[in-house]
């Protein structure tokens, strides 16, 4: 939903943010913009950002960590060819963005210096996907150490097992504003929050651990009671689970992977490959194969930052671009790949709205946003059913990967051996060894059941971390390889 009043609003926030106190003005971004293209660059841009975090960690019953901090500052980019150069400062004032503008336009090669006319800024429609509101301030101190301690209480009532229970809570309050060489003025407010909860259960001298929780573009008030509630009896039932679950089969066998958070596997086994930049450069199994089948038919892919309020979802993303709907993966058949502006331009395509980096320190790259398959016909009562032997991972713990051959390993925090349709006990120790596009070509059975994950996910690439979400419907793949202890 595009949003016109709420895109000048966020506009207004983030100048009077990040340009009045110091001086600035748009005039004076273009200015610097202008200093940049002089020398003959493909494009530059300016990435202004101000970031407030708030953490609270509670062990034991006792409030063991509290931080806060603040971050500010700017980066400047001039792009030539394939060729980057980048600058950033902690310092907003004008001479030093002049001073960045600079640094960067000597990546223009000698001989190409002369006047370039800047296109006047223009406000770069964007969507309404979340309110911007801080986080931050939307509990105070002590409301926020109560819901800690809440949430131990009922993790210590819900089972006498549970001899440790561990709570972090998080919020961040982001404003950016960028400035592009064609005009763009685009600005957003990022609230972000994470409620974790990690309890340890003991039985006969075993112990075993449960986690849990989510979050999202909210304020606090997300996390009511009822909220709570289900982090707590879904970390309790994991740890309470592998307390019975005896060691995990070997071998290669039809496994079943569970709806929502098991969509990591997609993400970093699949979603990576998708990405511009690996594709651009032929180092991804999916470069050149547009138009080609890559998955079992039934088999659709997304990558969508426009989901309202979740984790990966974006009003704009780091570039200025609005944010898109983007089918990767069409029953089976390639589509399109993860699009910034550079790789986007050198490809001969449109960017799709995933130009994303981590902070002002940092240049955009193709990221993913919201990265799900789309459900199928099958429940998953029937899906599991189906299996004659087998594994069903219904969580996932840490992973593996490798984004240019797709092969990874994964870790099932929760699964159980299934044996003629029926569940028959939990097993620990499983991990799922394979390859991420021959993967694809492995499901046979797709759930009706799709479901995104709570909102907990943070993506990995080049040094740069961000926030993103993950999804998928209840899956039967054929051939896996389990990597067991049994």
């Amino acid at each position: 939903m595009i949003n016109q009043a709420s895109t000048q609003s966020r506009l207004d926030v983030a100048q009077a943010a990040l340009l009045e106190p110091y001086g600035l003005s748009p005039d004076l971004l273009q200015r610097a913009l202008g200093e940049i293209m002089a020398r003959g660059v493909d494009d530059a841009d300016l990435y202004f950002q101000t970031t407030r975090s708030e953490g609270w960690s509670l062990e034991e019953g006792i409030v063991k960590t509290g931080s806060f901090s603040i971050d500010q500052g700017v980066g400047v980019r001039a792009v030539s060819g394939e060729k980057t150069a980048f600058a950033y400062s902690d310092d907003l004032s004008w001479s030093a963005l002049l001073d960045a503008a600079h640094t960067v336009r000597t990546i223009a090669n000698q001989g190409q210096q002369g006047r370039v006319k800047i296109p006047r800024s223009r406000v770069a429609a964007s969507r309404s996907l979340y309110a911007a509101v801080d986080p931050i301030a939307t509990l105070d101190s002590t409301q926020k150490v109560a819901l800690l301690e809440r949430v131990e209480r009922l993790a210590k009532a819900k089972d006498p097992r549970v001899v440790q229970v561990m709570a972090g809570l998080a919020a961040e309050h982001d404003v950016v504003l960028i400035a592009r060489a064609n005009g763009t003025l685009a600005a957003d407010v990022r609230p972000l929050v994470r409620l974790s909860v990690t309890v340890i259960a003991e039985q006969a001298g075993r112990r075993e651990v449960g986690s849990a929780g989510g979050g999202g573009r909210y304020g606090l008030a997300y996390f009511d009671d009822a909220m709570v509630q289900s982090y707590v009896d879904e970390a309790v039932s994991s740890a309470l689970t592998n307390l019975d679950a005896r060691p995990a089969p070997a071998g290669e066998m039809t496994v079943v992977l569970g709806a929502g958070w098991p969509g990591i596997l997609l993400h970093e086994a699949v979603g990576h490959g998708l990405e511009g930049d690996f594709n651009r450069k032929g180092s991804s199994a999916f470069a050149g194969r547009i138009g080609q089948r890559v998955a079992a038919k039934g088999v659709t892919v997304l990558d969508d930052g426009t989901l309202a309020d979740r984790r990966g979802s974006l009003n704009i993303d780091d570039e200025g671009n609005t944010t898109q709907r983007n089918v990767l993966i069409e029953d089976g058949i390639l589509r399109a790949y993860i699009q910034d502006e550079l790789n986007a331009r050198l490809m001969g395509v449109k960017p799709t709205g995933n130009g994303r980096r981590e902070s002002y320190a940092h240049v955009p790259m193709p990221r993913m946003t919201n990265t799900y398959m789309l459900g199928g016909d099958k429940s998953p009562e029937e899906i599991i059913g189906s299996i004659k032997k087998g594994l069903y991972a219904a969580n996932f713990g840490g992973g593996q990967v490798d984004i240019t051959s797709g092969k990874f390993v994964f870790s099932a925090s929760q699964a159980y051996w299934v044996e003629n349709g029926q569940i028959q006990y939990p097993v620990k120790g499983a991990t799922l060894v394979g390859s991420g596009p021959e993967s694809l070509k492995k499901v046979s059975l797709i759930g009706n059941d799709m479901k995104l994950d709570s909102g907990v996910g943070t993506c990995g690439k080049e040094g740069q971390s961000v926030p993103v979400g993950v999804g998928q419907p209840t899956l039967r793949i054929e051939g896996l390889t389990v990597g067991g202890t049994a």
